[in-house]
């Protein structure tokens, strides 16, 4: 199984994981994007525990959420039960993934916004739109920009329906869809199609 993840990662990286999942051995299943997150750790019906990640990642954003998933594990076998991503997850993940900050297996301009995301982890690393930014530039090309890129007033696409941006709130953006006339709020790294 760690094989197949070999072509997820960054080469680098391989032995640092593969000691990893051996201290904690786990299953790994590789699935088709969705939308809604990029991995997950869970009890399976048959009471295996297991850890999802998406194939459309990047070989960072991979890494990241693999790292992020087995620190649920690792919470998971020493406390069973507390909050998914508490101080006890938050310690773990940090542990796990300070010895993958160097320029070997994360590029150079990628290591200050994570080395700070780090400092306090949230559950998602879409919550930190720098880091959410600097990864998505090693992504394969698309036509796809951020809300946060284009002038307020513009018209973008966003899962079929078109919006008009508007006022940025504190953290996220009104935009009223054309059709309904209706306000949204977008997350400041929400990617979308002009």
């Amino acid at each position: 199984m760690i094989e197949d993840l070999h072509k997820y990662i960054p080469e680098n990286s391989i032995s640092l994981v593969e000691e990893i999942l051996r201290k904690n051995p786990i299953t790994i299943k590789i699935v088709n994007k969705r939308t809604t997150k990029h991995g997950d750790f869970r009890k399976t019906k048959n009471g295996f525990l297991q850890i999802t990640i998406n194939n459309s990642l990047n070989k960072y954003q991979f890494l990241l959420t693999l790292i992020h998933e087995i620190a649920h594990f690792v919470t998971h076998q020493q406390h069973k039960t507390v909050k998914p991503h508490g101080k006890e997850w938050k310690l773990n993940f940090q542990h796990l993934m300070l010895p993958f900050l160097q320029p070997t297996i994360f590029p150079k301009k990628l290591l200050p916004s994570l080395a700070n995301y780090l400092k306090n982890p949230k559950a998602s690393t879409g919550s930190d739109v720098k880091l959410t930014f600097e990864l998505n530039q090693y992504n394969n090309t698309s036509d796809k920009n951020f809300i946060f890129e284009i002038p307020e007033g513009s018209i973008f696409t966003f899962k079929n329906k078109n919006y008009k941006k508007g006022i940025k709130r504190r953290t996220r953006f009104e935009c009223v869809e054309i059709a309904s006339k209706k306000v949204y709020l977008f997350n400041q790294n929400a990617e979308i199609t002009l």
